[in-house]
């Protein structure tokens, strides 16, 4: 079974979906890249399976992005900080349009994640990205501990970016 076999086979055909979200936005040369699970998969040596698909998108094309995506079969649903699209598959796409992530974009570099080309967010904005989202008290607690599940495998794979860690969640990392 190929990896991206075995992302059809854990998200109900999700690599279509993605694929579909990847060729739109190329076609149409709009920056963008992935940020939380998928990104933190390429940067860590074994990929997790998640049906969550995160996406920042260089803010003056949100809107352009939406309407190429709704043309090629997506449905949105807008919420205060983000865009949500489904397709046909159990995959849930979140446009990020969270002003801290603006600059993703353009640091951005193309992966092969699950099979799958894409761009994904740099090492260092992977790892922002994450802890931003695990220090969201708002989050639901089981959101927040994959969160923290994947600030650890960044850490594992790459312990230079420990001392980037606040002191609280270096001694949680280490208590593991």
């Amino acid at each position: 079974m190929t990896q991206r076999q075995f992302y059809d086979w854990q998200t109900a055909g999700g690599g279509g979906d993605v694929m579909r979200l990847v060729q739109t936005l190329e076609q149409e040369e709009i920056p963008w890249c992935m940020i939380g699970g998928l990104a933190v998969n390429h940067w860590s040596a074994e990929p997790v399976a998640t049906a969550d698909v995160h996406v920042v998108i260089a803010t003056e094309k949100v809107e352009q992005a939406v309407l190429c995506l709704e043309k090629a079969g997506f449905k949105s649903k807008r919420f205060e900080w983000s865009i949500n699209l489904t397709g046909a598959s159990s995959v849930s796409v979140q446009i990020s349009t969270e002003a801290v992530y603006s600059e993703f974009p353009e640091r951005s570099l193309p992966a092969d994640v699950h099979g799958i080309l894409m761009r994904v967010a740099s090492l260092s904005d992977t790892l922002a990205g994450n802890l931003l989202a695990w220090q969201d008290k708002s989050r639901r607690p089981s959101k927040r501990q994959k969160d923290l599940m994947d600030i650890t495998r960044l850490i594992e794979n790459h312990p230079e970016l420990l001392s980037s860690l606040p002191s609280e969640l270096i001694e949680r990392i280490a208590d593991i």
